[in-house]
């Protein structure tokens, strides 16, 4: 890292280029409420930012508190480097990244009228009316209110009224629900890695034989369900492999590790001690640190690492002789 300057902000407009900020950048009087922040060289905010807008031009930038905007973080689509938000970030309008070489770190949920990413990591989830994700990988789950588009991204589960996919989405959960059918491409693929053994490929090891991802057929798994929400029934479209997965009971789900390195994965900086998975091939352990794991989420969504392929099928007499 560069020696950064120390700042102490005093201006209604802030740049900041080569700047270690103390104590974050908040209001303390009503003309700083409509205050813009400007990131045009490296910077670290050791605390919260609040402004009317953020816009990055220039990375690297580390947010070490909460961050919240009035109209929108922006990042320019030129921008190249490494994005880190330690904690939640929200938005009253729009959080907007469609810079190709920029890699955006969110260690907490993202909160926002209108979202787009390109090529982002989430630690937790993502609440929006409108969210766009290319080449994502979110922990948690993307919750919509209007419409969702995915477009070759890892995460946990989604509900939106109006889904639109194109390419390879990898889900960590068995299912997907959204009030309309849902929109693909004819190179879409949907897969749930819910019987993946997550825990052998981050340590580089064999996977069970036993394990594997299994595709979600858009057309033949689409499940009208039922749901209640305050009391109200709500029927939505469910693509689901829980059956299939509810059959596991054959298989010992927990040698494989995935329920461990996912909560590792939600939790982030906020871990207070460092764990391992065990021992990596090359005899090291496999450290559980944020940054490997998003490199390990992003290798699989990258083609890097392919977790092998299970049909899901079983037959109701092997199911009945475990039981």
């Amino acid at each position: 890292m560069s020696n950064l300057k120390e700042l102490y902000i005093t201006d209604t407009n802030i740049r900041l280029d080569q700047n270690v900020v103390k104590g974050g950048i908040l209001p303390n009087k009503i003309s700083e409420l409509n205050r813009t922040v400007t990131v045009v060289g490296e910077t670290v905010v050791d605390g919260p930012v609040y402004a009317a807008k953020l816009t990055i031009e220039n990375t690297p930038l580390n947010v070490t508190g909460a961050v919240f905007v009035q109209k929108e973080i922006y990042v320019n689509s030129d921008v190249k480097g490494e994005i880190h938000f330690m904690k939640a970030v929200g938005s009253a309008s729009s959080i907007v990244s469609r810079a190709q070489g920029c890699k955006m770190y969110f260690n907490s949920d993202v909160n926002a009228k209108s979202v787009a990413l390109c090529g982002a990591y989430i630690a937790g989830s993502i609440y929006a009316d409108e969210i766009t994700l290319e080449n994502c990988v979110v922990i948690g789950g993307v919750f919509a209110t209007q419409s969702l588009s995915l477009k070759n991204c890892i995460v946990g589960t989604f509900i939106s009224p109006f889904v639109e996919l194109d390419g390879d989405i990898n889900l960590l959960l068995p299912s997907v629900f959204s009030v309309e059918g849902v929109n693909y491409t004819p190179s879409t693929r949907l897969f749930s890695l819910a019987l993946s053994d997550l825990g052998s490929l981050y340590r580089h090891q064999k996977e069970s034989p036993e394990s594997g991802k299994i595709e979600i057929n858009l057309q033949s798994d689409d499940l009208r369900t039922v749901l209640t929400d305050g009391g109200q029934p709500r029927t939505l479209n469910s693509y689901s492999v829980v059956g299939k997965v509810l059959a596991a009971d054959l298989i010992d789900l927990d040698k494989f590790q995935n329920h461990f390195l996912l909560s590792a994965a939600a939790l982030g900086p906020q871990l207070l001690k460092t764990y391992d998975l065990g021992t990596d091939a090359d005899g090291s352990p496999a450290v559980l640190s944020p940054e490997r794991i998003s490199n390990f989420f992003f290798d699989i969504l990258s083609g890097k690492i392919s977790p092998q392929n299970i049909d899901g099928s079983f037959s109701i007499e092997q199911f009945a002789r475990t039981m």
